[in-house]
């Protein structure tokens, strides 16, 4: 054999931000020699180990790249030159990558942003990229930062190559609103979010013949703002996704008295009632999303849908706003109305300049709640800088005291009623623990936060050895505020002064988890789990940790655990149920309809804490639905 040619250092030896190619090192030797042995690659200047060059040789002969002639040597296929010319083009490649502004890069180290602007901005981005200039991150960092996103969900990682996901790129929206850009850059960033938005609807409308240009403003405008990766876990169709902001963009007051009710909507695009109205319940009532909606019933089957700071809301709370202040001055001059003047006043304007005078009825039934969250949002402001937040806090201030009293029952909102049968009951009995938390339930399910602090403030006082209980309640109050970092500063607190309580641990994991903190989570588990083995609910908690992370395969065998070490403990409904969403995102169908079911039979037999049981059982119910679908779209085609 001749003189053997070698690659140049620049591909034996590549800089300390690259990881040597050692297929394209074989297979340029191969290419530019007519054949090479064995031991050609474990010498100067290959030098590549030799658990490595067998590996790689393994690999490259079984798939075609590369053949063995002869006793120890090697020559290239036409499919291996094919795949040399490949990989050299691809090392000439030049990437050309874009960089954040200044006002990003020197805002401090945030890692997280930079990366995130990286990976929206270039399509891609590999681990390189962010150890050289200009972010020249250390690994540790760089490792950390990562993690975290794809632990949240903004990144992933394809063969060594990050993405953004779809939650990164609304996160990444956020992260813009905190920087002082110039208004071009940020108009252009979201100009870029909104064009691949309005491609996938594009294509929505024009499967579904969606040609009502007034509905594709309002469907867009809603998909922008709510987020299908919320949602993803649970409903896994996008496109079922689509056709619930849908539903809701159709049944608009401004298309009165047009409507599409739920199960004329649902059989024309294809979509389950039961789902379809479950999700549109979900959306418009719960705090899911940041997103405000508002329903106004016409009928008992019939609701229209606006959400806050849209064009239709901003006007009728601008409208509302002048008539409550109208009133408050003129209350200094000896003039003031009712509650039921003040909203016959808003009625007649609003039903000349906003709505039909049908839905008169409907907003008099709405306008007291309507008030109320006006009200409600003042009181928690902040900060009252300017003059007029000043003023605006003092018209507000006085307003529910307006609202409560009045005496038409027309206009006691349901949780006005609720809170006084309550107050009524505790008065009666100052002592019973479980009214004060009936009370609590009540105020959570109407989102008046403050006024569960004050109540929790309360019970401390009356019942100081129910501690843990009540500062748990507490932390969920500020999870419910989405202030998750103070319901973790309670745990931890109780932690300090109880460390020996298990429970608590175990809350603390489910915080950390909703902080996206996977590993701090599990370390925690896995120490119950030694200390306490007999206990299966750590292995249920493990398992849900496992689900939020979107590992399914482990978390069925932590679900499998928890029900062989208690069978038939307290929560072992919601385990079977748990097992049959893994089993569904896995697809294996049979097992997932099988657990589905054990944990719907057990859940029906709860009684007690039905809230809570009926939660479970509208969950299940939404899984067998979604399961019952599919298997008829798989028969009908």
């Amino acid at each position: 054999m001749g003189k053997l040619n070698y690659p140049s250092n620049e591909i034996l030896s590549p800089s300390k931000l690259q990881r040597k190619n050692y297929d394209h090192i074989i297979l340029w030797m191969l290419a530019n020699n007519e054949s090479c042995e064995w031991s050609n690659f474990e010498q100067k200047p290959i030098e590549i180990p030799i658990s490595t060059l067998s590996r790689h040789f393994t690999k490259l002969i079984f798939k075609g790249f590369i053949e063995k002639f002869a006793r120890g040597q090697y020559k290239i296929t036409p499919k291996g030159k094919k795949k040399f010319n490949e990989l050299s083009k691809e090392r000439k490649k030049e990437r050309t990558l874009s960089y954040p502004p200044k006002i990003i890069l020197k805002s401090g180290r945030n890692y997280s942003h930079w990366i995130l602007w990286m990976v929206y901005n270039n399509g891609f981005c590999k681990r390189a990229d962010f150890l050289e200039e200009p972010f020249s991150i250390n690994q540790s960092s760089l490792s950390k930062s990562i993690s975290s996103l794809i632990q949240k969900g903004f990144i992933i990682n394809e063969n060594k190559r990050y993405l953004i996901t779809q939650s990164g790129k609304v996160e990444y929206s956020k992260i813009l609103q905190q920087y002082d850009l110039d208004r071009q850059t940020i108009l252009e960033e979201e100009r870029k979010r909104i064009d691949e938005i309005t491609i996938k609807t594009s294509q929505f409308f024009d499967k579904f013949k969606i040609t009502d240009d007034h509905v594709k403003f309002r469907f867009l405008n809603n998909v922008l703002k709510l987020n299908y990766s919320k949602v993803k876990a649970i409903l896994k169709d996008e496109e079922d996704f689509h056709k619930i902001i849908l539903f809701i963009s159709i049944n608009h007051p401004d298309f009165y008295p047009d409507y599409l009710f739920f199960e004329d909507f649902s059989r024309y695009y294809t979509i389950k009632k039961r789902v379809l109205y479950f999700w549109v319940n979900e959306i418009v009532e719960s705090d899911l999303y940041d997103l405000k909606f508002f329903k106004i019933e016409f009928s008992p089957d019939k609701y229209y849908y606006f959400h806050s700071d849209g064009k239709l809301e901003k006007i009728l709370r601008a409208i509302t706003e002048e008539h409550i202040a109208t009133n408050k001055y003129l209350e200094k001059f000896g003039r003031s109305g009712s509650l039921n003047s003040i909203i016959d006043d808003i009625l007649d304007e609003i039903c000349e300049t906003l709505f039909s005078n049908h839905l008169k009825e409907s907003f008099r039934e709405f306008l007291p709640r309507y008030i109320k969250y006006l009200a409600y949002k003042i009181e928690i402001k902040k900060e009252l800088k300017e003059t007029y937040d000043k003023l605006e806090g003092i018209i507000w201030q006085n307003m529910t005291d307006l609202m409560q009293s009045q005496n038409s029952e027309a206009l006691e909102t349901q949780y006005e009623d609720k809170i006084k049968e309550i107050d009524k009951e505790i008065n009666l009995n100052p002592n019973n623990y479980e009214l004060y938390n009936s009370k609590i339930r009540i105020l959570l399910y109407f989102n008046q936060y403050n006024d569960v602090l004050m109540v929790l403030e309360k019970m401390m006082a009356l019942f100081p050895e129910k501690e843990i209980d009540i500062m748990i309640k507490k932390a969920y109050t500020f999870k419910k505020d989405k202030n998750l970092e103070a319901g973790l500063e309670i745990i931890e607190e109780l932690l300090e002064k109880y460390p020996k309580d298990n429970t608590l641990h175990n809350y603390k994991v489910y915080w950390l988890s909703y902080l996206g903190k996977k590993q701090e989570a599990l370390k925690i588990l896995r120490s119950l789990i030694e200390n306490e083995p007999e206990k299966g609910i750590y292995h249920d908690t493990y398992g849900e940790i496992l689900i939020t992370f979107k590992e399914y395969e482990k978390a069925i065998e932590e679900f499998q655990k928890a029900i062989e070490i208690n069978s038939d403990d307290w929560f072992i409904h919601q385990t079977y149920i748990k097992l049959g969403i893994c089993y569904t995102a896995l697809e294996n169908i049979d097992l997932a309809v099988q657990n589905l079911k054990i944990g719907k039979k057990l859940t029906s037999k709860i009684i007690s804490d039905f809230e809570t049981k009926n939660k479970w059982l509208a969950i299940v119910d939404l899984f067998l639905a979604e399961i019952e679908e599919q298997r008829y779209l798989l028969i009908s085609n």
